[in-house]
Order: structure tokens, then C-alpha cells, then sequence
């Protein structure tokens, strides 16, 4: 499993017959700084990930890759790579907060 912000939405009007009526979310990947690990940085690449708990624009969620993503309710046949499997209410690291959906 992976963490990674909401940036946006994917609308395909046309796709695969198994995707009709899914929710396409565009993901930045967020890593744990290495020189500061109470900070998040940004990835560099972007993700297209199916959504599969009603996540939303600005929200931290966290997705699975791969085979994982086909696991999840509903996809076994779609063509997913990625799906977003939760919403995060907070990040802990070294006994402090670095995310709250509350702040």
C-alpha cells in the first residue's frame, strides 16, 4: 500500500466495458522525507487509480498496485493497475503527527 493525495479527476467517456460507472481520481504519491521523516514530499510521477471509497479532491488516501488492486470489490475482471482502498484520517512517524484530515 502506498499514500498519496487526491490532485484531481480522470472522465473517460469511452473505456473498457468492466470500468463503466467507476471513479477515476489522478494521484500524487507522498514519501516520508528522508532528511526530515516528520514531513511529507511530493512524488514526482502522477497515478491514475480507480476509486473504490468515495475519496475526493485534497484528501489523503491510500492505494495498492499491481495485482493487489484487482482484489478489491468488483474489479477482478477490470483492467485496474491501481485502486484507492482508504481515506486517511492521520500519519504518525516518530511519535508525531505529520497528516490530520482534521487540520
Amino acid at each position: 500500500m502506498f499514500l498519496a493525495k487526491v490532485e484531481g479527476a480522470v472522465v473517460a467517456t469511452k473505456k473498457d466495458a468492466h470500468m463503466g460507472g467507476r471513479k477515476l481520481l489522478l494521484l500524487r504519491p507522498m514519501l516520508v522525507d528522508e532528511q526530515d521523516p516528520t514531513q511529507f514530499r511530493r512524488g514526482v510521477n502522477t497515478i491514475v487509480a480507480v476509486d473504490s471509497v468515495g475519496a475526493g479532491q485534497g484528501e489523503l488516501v491510500l492505494f495498492c498496485q499491481g495485482s493487489s488492486a484487482r482484489l478489491a470489490p468488483g474489479l477482478k475482471d477490470a483492467p485496474v493497475d491501481a485502486v484507492v482502498i482508504g481515506i486517511v484520517d492521520t500519519v504518525d512517524v516518530l511519535g508525531k503527527t505529520i497528516y490530520s484530515a482534521k487540520l
